[in-house]
């Protein structure tokens, strides 16, 4: 049997009470004191993730940008240097090889944030993408997923820990005084105790919040300054129970859930970042055919109506009414923190997929009452 991964991070979640599970081979905290805690946190202060398990690849160089504009969904023309955009890998099918941010960091420079359990996917794929594609002599492909890491820290409190942290401006990217100063979506290149590190002020949870990433050698110390500079806004250590509960909230997409290689962006309700209207890339012509004829299914989000256990992926979504049937599944689901209800995503037939449409989710065996809603489920105060 293989070992699980750990993260740089591993004895500093050793030493605060962290509880592990496995996490596609990585051997994560799931939690400290409780996910509602930790989660709550989030909403109201501040929380620290450890998020070193994602993966980091640079595409540098010649055509560089030209390059990721022809192999991703969105139109990285859209992006100045200093500025972070979410966007998809697609196959030739339309389905999601991974979904990511991709930082630009200079004007021939970029760094792509993916999936943990999709490093080695991607990789395969970038390079298939490289070997296929017209592209310039200058450029260069890395993987530095073994050489980085990186924390997410989340909440309405976190800019002045951050600030106090890493004090000073920035050495590239968006030119700031202060890491503060960063804008949603905005990226700089700042010093942390004599390292380069990258912060992009993005994030899995609805809240203000930052991305650092760092030298694998320089994790443990930058979570402990965290930590410490976080002490007088209640910062605490948030474990991957939190981040599912708070993403789902938002009805952020996680892969393989609401995202797989069978499933399109407009399927998943990510059409806006997807440039259909930018020239060929992988997928394009999959899309613009379910734009013109229309989709088949959606992603939808859902409250729970009855009282029940909280819902779960795979659970059958029916429709009601006297030929109620199997209609659909869930593909994420839980228990929201925030509103005290059952919650969840799924898959259901277009026909079906508007908000207040009621529906029922089996849960055990029985089936209980429930409702489309708007996306976000949740929408944190000030949003």
């Amino acid at each position: 049997m293989t070992s699980p991964k750990r993260t740089p991070l591993y004895h500093a979640h050793q030493k605060l009470g962290a509880r592990f599970v496995d996490f596609g081979g990585w051997e994560m905290p799931v939690h400290y004191s409780s996910i509602v805690d930790e989660h709550l946190a989030v909403r109201k202060s501040g929380g620290l993730f450890d998020i070193a398990h994602m993966g980091e690849v640079f595409a540098t160089g010649p055509g560089a940008g030209e390059f990721l504009n022809q192999v991703l969904t969105n139109d990285i023309h859209r992006l100045a240097v200093g500025q972070a955009q979410y966007t998809l890998m697609c196959n030739q099918k339309g389905g999601v090889v991974d979904d990511l941010y991709v930082y630009r960091l200079e004007d021939q420079k970029f760094l792509l944030i993916i999936n943990a359990s999709r490093i080695e996917a991607d990789w395969d794929w970038l390079q298939a993408q490289y070997d296929m594609a017209r592209v310039e002599s200058g450029l260069q492909l890395k993987n530095a997923s073994d050489d980085l890491g990186a924390v997410a820290i989340q909440g309405p409190n976190v800019a002045d820990i951050m600030d106090r942290s890493i004090p000073g401006g920035c050495l590239g990217g968006k030119f700031v005084d202060s890491i503060s100063a960063l804008a949603k979506n905005d990226v700089g290149i700042f010093v942390f105790e004599g390292t380069t590190v990258f912060v992009a002020r993005t994030g899995y949870t609805g809240e203000d919040g930052f991305e650092v990433v760092a030298p694998a050698n320089a994790l443990e110390a930058l979570w402990v300054r965290l930590m410490a500079q976080g002490h007088s806004e209640c910062l605490q250590p948030a474990g991957l129970g939190s981040r599912d509960t708070l993403r789902t909230e938002m009805c952020y997409p996680l892969y393989g859930h609401e995202l797989n290689e069978s499933t399109t962006p407009l399927e998943a309700g990510l059409g806006y970042f997807v440039a259909l209207d930018k020239g060929d890339f992988p997928g394009r012509e999959v899309m613009l055919a379910q734009k013109k004829t229309g989709l088949e299914r959606r992603c939808i989000a859902f409250i729970m109506k009855d009282k029940a256990a909280p819902p779960r992926p795979h659970y059958p979504i029916w429709n009601t009414g006297p030929d109620a049937q199997p209609v659909g599944k869930v593909s994420s689901g839980t228990r929201s923190p925030c509103l005290n209800e059952g919650i969840g995503l799924g898959y259901v037939p277009v026909v079906l997929a508007q908000p207040g449409t009621p529906i029922a989710i089996e849960i055990r065996g029985s089936r209980f009452k429930a409702e489309i809603v708007r996306k976000p489920i949740y929408k944190p105060a000030g949003k």
